[in-house]
């Protein structure tokens, strides 16, 4: 068997993974194999299990876990592997079974090869060792306090790795290649002299010193404000070479050997291509305490001779970028999405062209009425498109039609720390949150998902620094003036793709057995794909039900909006958020114009309904417009001419029937504070002047 802790924990019998799933097998088994082959005490075992506060059951759960996990390894041939002995249990196997002693030995060999002068061969190797790593230690495993333990140290051996593959290539004149890579870097890590050591001269090399002096007065600042320090000796030497724009030799030359950072009392120290043998527990009695941040290689001074350059044919394995774990945000897909091919292509080829255009970020904005499926549609594409922005794919939600919008400056937080930003140092202002986020995606490839915007103001500030990110984002109302984005306003769906929805949630048969029923039901629905849903997945639950009965029972009800929710699957609250964000005077409008012919009516036609001037019917229509309540369907010499999509003049006439419903207001309900007819009072009247005389048949 081969066992994985580097990422998530593995137990391979032939590729297959066959580890336990529940957490505290997998808590157990994970202890026993990084301390494999030394008996781990049980009350070792029931402290990381229950830190808390172990049960009266703890040994008896204890031994029913040791039994499970033995059944497991018996069952994949490693029968005699796990021990029982007194006062605990010892796994017992090779160490060339365990990828991180493999990865032990690829630093080393790379650290070798790096010192004996052969830098190219150093990065392939330091190179693969840093592929090894999926994700960060254990990452899948509940962790008491010595498995803890464990996954910072494997963190700081990794980072060591880095370090040096850094060197490797700094050595082998790659510094143009690590400046992004870099910047990262002393990003997520804003005090380590090590990394700003190493950008500064790739910096320098680069012909950018005034970025290299830059980078030295950051960490300076950094440094003094949170530890009331200055930089090191080595470091501050090398910040004068800079000033004087003297040359720079290779960095770090003088190396201590590298080792994994000494594990936890009582734990195996492996060495490389050797079989294991328990360690002796004094060789590990006087750890060091872990450093916040850390420990610095030591930078030598610099000199205004340079260190001749090596010069070696480039490793052809890309560089790993942040050991900061990638971010994978995405909300699940759509397992039955169905249609909007059209769209899903020409959106495609806005965010990943063949060929970069220009330094802006590709934003594509899906916009569109409530239920259209705008989310669905972003998510999905999202996921086809992830292996294109391979540093990572964030979601955030901004619930800019809810009645508790996200607070934009939350969001930022939240960005900035899934893209591995310490809380700490995620600054306090708008700005300067904004600033961080572009400057920290300014070389990556990230693919955001902004889901329910309300305005580009909440936009803006969110938006990425770097040509090669990619921002899908979704609203209810029309936000055009971003530049360069990519506008697309999502329609219903047209009769075919609803009828293919709705096979997908019933099944093609029963659909087919009744087509003229199905055709029906998309039309009473609109062509929305929410609320085909809706009536999907109710008669998914009644596989006897009838199509046609459902339909005959939409056709009869006096408010077909209501009859369109299942579940958390509700039609008409997304329509009362568009609606209750409406001014008064719009709202009434809205109601009103539900009177007006079905078809279409123009612009002149509405101003004699509501009784006010075409200009001012004209900002009402086009604000109802923007909200996707009205759309525009042709133009002549009238001017537009509008029309309600089908279950919103549905919508607006049970708005307009409530208000019918209501006791006529007084006279004075029409008038503002001063007794003139304000605007809400003039709609008012209007409304009560409908109420009186039984509506304007003339416009029907």
């Amino acid at each position: 068997m081969d066992f994985r802790v580097l990422g998530p924990l593995e137990m391979l019998d032939k590729g297959r993974n066959v580890a336990p799933t529940a957490p505290k097998p997998r808590q157990v088994i994970a202890l026993l194999i990084m301390r494999r082959n030394a008996v781990v005490q049980t009350n070792e075992l029931i402290d990381e299990l229950w830190e808390e506060g172990p049960p009266v059951s703890a040994l008896t759960t204890l031994q029913t876990y040791v039994y499970k996990l033995r059944k497991i390894l018996v069952r994949h041939g490693g029968k005699g592997l796990l021990h029982t002995r007194p006062g605990g249990y010892l796994l017992e196997i090779p160490n060339s079974s365990i990828d991180l002693h493999r990865v032990e030995g690829a630093a080393t060999e790379g650290q070798a090869a790096l010192e004996a002068g052969n830098p190219a061969r150093a990065r392939d190797i330091l190179t693969q060792a840093l592929y090894t790593w999926q994700a960060p230690a254990l990452v899948d495993v509940d962790q008491g306090t010595l498995l803890s333990s464990y996954a910072t140290r494997l963190e700081e051996f990794r980072s060591r790795i880095l370090e040096l593959r850094i060197e490797a290539d700094l050595q082998l004149g790659h510094h143009r290649e690590l400046v992004s890579e870099l910047k990262s870097l002393v990003l997520t890590h804003p005090l380590h002299e090590h990394l700003h050591g190493s950008l500064m001269i790739a910096l320098h090399r680069s012909g950018r010193r005034h970025e290299a002096l830059e980078a030295f007065r950051v960490l300076r600042r950094n440094m003094i404000e949170d530890l009331g320090l200055e930089p090191g000796e080595e470091l501050r030497q090398l910040h004068q070479a800079l000033l004087g724009d003297s040359p720079v030799g290779p960095p770090f030359e003088a190396r201590q050997t590298l080792r994994p950072t000494p594990a936890p009392p009582g734990a195996p120290v492996s060495a490389p291509h050797a079989e294991p043998a328990p360690a002796p527990a004094d060789d590990v009695a006087h750890e060091p305490a872990r450093q916040e941040t850390p420990a610095p290689e030591r930078i030598p001074p610099t000199t205004a001779r340079a260190a001749p350059e090596r010069h070696a044919t480039p490793a052809p394995a890309p560089t790993p970028t942040s050991p900061v774990p990638v971010p994978a945000e995405l909300p699940a897909d759509t397992p039955d999405f169905t249609g909007r091919a059209d769209a899903l292509d020409e959106i495609t080829a806005h965010l990943t062209p063949d060929e970069p255009h220009g330094n802006a970020t590709r934003v594509v904005v899906i916009a569109g009425m409530p239920g259209v499926g705008k989310t669905a549609l972003a998510v999905h594409l999202a996921h086809q498109l992830r292996h294109r922005f391979e540093d990572g794919q964030l979601h955030v939600e901004l619930a800019g039609s809810s009645d508790a919008p996200r607070d934009i400056m939350d969001a930022l937080h939240e960005v900035l720390h899934s893209l591995g930003v310490p809380r700490t140092h995620i600054p306090e202002g708008l700005e300067e949150r904004s600033k961080l986020l572009r400057s920290t995606t300014a070389s990556r490839r990230l693919l955001l998902v902004l889901d329910d915007a309300s305005s580009l103001a909440d936009v803006r500030p969110m938006l990425p620094g770097g040509p090669h990110c990619g921002v899908i984002l979704t609203s209810r109302r029309r936000l055009h003036g971003l530049a360069g984005a990519q506008n697309v306003d999502l329609q219903v769906f047209a009769c075919q793709e609803g009828l293919d929805l709705l096979a997908s949630l019933i099944g093609r048969q029963r659909l087919e057995q009744e087509s003229e029923a199905a055709d029906r039901l998309v039309a009473l629905c609109g062509g929305l794909p929410l609320a085909l849903r809706c009536i999907g997945g109710r008669l998914a639950a009644m596989p006897g039900l009838p199509l046609a009965r459902v339909a005959d029972q939409l056709a009869r009800s006096r408010d077909v909006i209501a009859e369109l929710r299942l579940g958390e699957l509700d039609v008409k609250s997304g329509f009362d958020a568009v609606y209750g964000r409406l001014s008064h005077t719009d709202r009434a409008a809205f109601r009103l114009l539900s009177m007006l012919p079905v078809d279409s009516f123009s612009t002149p036609t509405a101003a004699e309904l509501l009784g006010r001037e075409v200009p001012v019917v004209e900002r009402v229509l086009q604000c109802l417009v923007n909200r996707y309540l009205l759309q525009v369907v042709h133009y002549d010499h009238d001017g537009m001419h509008y029309a309600y999509p089908s279950l919103t003049r549905r919508y607006a006439r049970s708005r307009l029937d409530a208000t019918l419903r209501r006791p006529a207001r007084d006279g004075r309900s029409a008038r503002g504070p001063h007794g003139d007819r304000s605007e809400h009072g003039r709609c008012a009247e209007l409304d009560n002047a409908v109420t009186h005389s039984g509506g304007h048949a003339a416009v029907y």
